[in-house]
């Protein structure tokens, strides 16, 4: 499987490094921003991680994300699983998918593979 780019939107310092060499890891190249103000000139990404307890709006995060992830791309956007209703906003704003923050560390692989079959 060819490497892919990915981009985390998340201020959590803590998760961004332990992505990173999760990322690593499997091949895979991962891009970590505060803010996906300034991701557009590095698009497109094959899948981006919105973390949306980092975000103050998260539908404006997904649209922004979508951008990054160009027409290929995913966008997964995660938080903490209590957020439930949160996550099914994000999706239905346009996320492909919304996974739980405890799916996205403990099970970045498996989450990778699953997005990219859809």
């Amino acid at each position: 499987m060819p490497a892919r780019r990915i981009l985390l939107v998340s201020s959590d310092l803590m998760a961004s490094s332990r992505l990173a060499g999760v990322a690593r890891g499997l091949g895979d190249t991962l891009d970590v921003r505060a803010s996906l103000a300034v991701a557009a000139a590095d698009a497109p990404y094959d899948v981006v991680l919105i973390d949306i307890q980092s975000c103050p709006d998260p539908a404006t995060a997904i649209a922004h994300g979508r951008q990054a992830a160009g027409a290929a791309g995913r966008v997964v956007a995660f938080g903490p699983h209590v957020w439930k209703d949160r996550l099914d906003a994000a999706v239905a704003a346009g996320a492909d998918a919304a996974a739980t923050r405890g799916e996205v560390m403990e099970g970045l692989a498996a989450l990778l593979d699953r997005v990219a079959a859809t």
